[in-house]
């Protein structure tokens, strides 16, 4: 275990000293002297009490353990600021009420993508200062991760993980097959078609689960496109690139039959089609590496970065969370001390990294032998390196939601050809990206 590091105060101690009148040549007679002090102040009346500060976070559960755990070694690690974790559902909600109410915390826990949204409502202390004066290193962080926690030319909060989809493939299948994992979409169709089973017209496995239209982006990127135009006004996924994602897609359920659309639902509640075998490749993230390990033999799996586009394009979708201190907060200076103290610095954030199992937004952590030597973390990183955030337009989640994926369900369904999928998406976002423009 590592060893910690101490912040010693000093705590100092104000003795009283005796007072008496001084003769002067203007005052001979006066010799009365005033009463001594015979005591002084202990050290536990000089000493202050801590700051208290709160700390808001969503998460319970396992969640709620390892928040709670990292304000206790914060406490621990020093006697003047004191951190309490609350956990709160529905936070931000709770959060808009408490802003403009006077009951804002002091530090957040914070899903990144919202940054662009919050910030123009100016709920969000900037840090810029802070990281000036402490010398925070820019480089010790993906800066994709910090893009993401900025909105203008202010950085709102610091980066405590970071994620991206990977491949995750059933080894067992692919030594059946003598299979490679793929490095490209070619090697992905064939794979897909070799590991796919059918009886009648009952799919028994799936080669390769197509069952989240959200992935589009990370597709898209691959295909060497990218969801909205540079200067961040309109959509941009009505272009060849886009049209290559979906007739990729259409080709790979509709010709090629690897996917069919529902499988995984009607496998039951519950069920996940990668654990038992019904499914042999599948994009999720690293907060599935400790779900699949308790498995243990049973399921025998590997992990790469995702194939690469027609053209060698990379492309996955970084996220992750940070923390921010609210411009409502009453204590931001302490609450950038416990921010400092858990994100900028090496043991600490690797005990919150091994302790909740996530990759830590601190990159010096992630050269820890516990990340860098495992298998299984290594693919994640390196997708790390080339993975990029949404878009930072505060229409975006809007956009992507209600405009784009419903007509990527239509052509999913059959109901839509790519083409009027792809005009119909990006004229329903445009209009949602002006209205939600200001954010406000």
């Amino acid at each position: 275990m590592k060893k910690w590091m101490t912040v010693i105060t000093a705590v100092s101690l104000s003795l009283s000293l005796a007072a008496c009148t001084t003769k002067t040549p203007t005052d001979q007679t006066n010799t009365t002297k005033q009463p001594e002090s015979t005591t002084a102040p202990t050290a536990a009346a000089a000493k202050k009490a801590p700051v208290e500060i709160t700390f808001w976070g969503d998460w319970g559960g396992e969640g709620e353990k390892q928040f709670v755990m990292m304000a206790d070694a914060f406490n621990k690690s020093q006697d003047r600021i004191k951190v309490k974790y609350v956990l709160q559902e529905d936070m931000i909600t709770k959060f808009l009420t408490a802003a403009t109410s006077g009951g804002s915390p002091d530090i957040m826990f914070w899903d990144r993508w919202r940054t662009s949204l919050y910030a123009s409502k100016n709920v969000l202390q900037p840090i810029d200062e802070y990281v000036k004066k402490d010398g925070i290193n820019r480089g010790d962080y993906y800066e994709e991760a910090l893009k993401e926690l900025s909105s203008g030319d202010k950085l709102y909060g610091l980066p405590l993980t970071v994620d991206a989809r990977a491949l995750f493939y059933n080894k067992k299948l692919f030594a059946e097959k003598g299979l490679q994992p793929p490095k490209t979409w070619d090697e992905l169709e064939n794979a897909a078609k070799q590991l796919t089973i059918w009886e009648g017209d009952k799919l028994v496995r799936s080669g390769m689960s197509m069952n989240d239209n959200g992935l589009y982006n990370m597709w898209l990127q691959q295909a060497g496109g990218s969801m909205m135009t540079s200067d961040l006004k309109k959509t941009n996924f009505n272009t060849d690139q886009g049209k290559q994602v979906l007739d990729f897609w259409d080709k790979l359920i509709n010709k090629d039959k690897v996917y069919k659309v529902g499988f995984e639902k009607g496998l039951g509640e519950g069920t996940d089609a990668f654990v038992t075998g019904k499914v042999a490749m599948t994009y999720t993230g690293p907060w599935m590496l400790s779900t699949y390990k308790k498995y243990g033999k049973d399921l025998d799996f590997g992990v790469v970065p995702p194939p690469t586009g027609p053209s060698g394009g990379k492309g996955s979708v970084m996220g992750g969370f940070g923390l921010v201190i609210p411009t409502g907060s009453k204590h931001k200076d302490e609450a950038w001390e416990f921010e400092k103290w858990w994100l900028a610095n090496k043991d600490n954030a690797l005990l919150w990294a091994k302790t909740s199992l996530n990759l830590p937004g601190f990159k010096p952590a992630l050269q820890d032998p516990f990340f860098k030597d495992d298998p299984l973390w290594k693919p994640f990183m390196d997708t790390l390196d080339f993975a990029k955030i949404r878009p930072q337009h505060p229409g975006y989640s809007v956009m992507e939601v209600d405009g784009l994926m419903p007509n990527l369900e239509l052509f999913i369904q059959g109901k839509q050809d790519a083409a009027t999928a792809l005009k119909k998406g990006q004229e329903q976002g445009d209009k949602l990206l002006e209205q939600n423009a200001s954010g406000k």
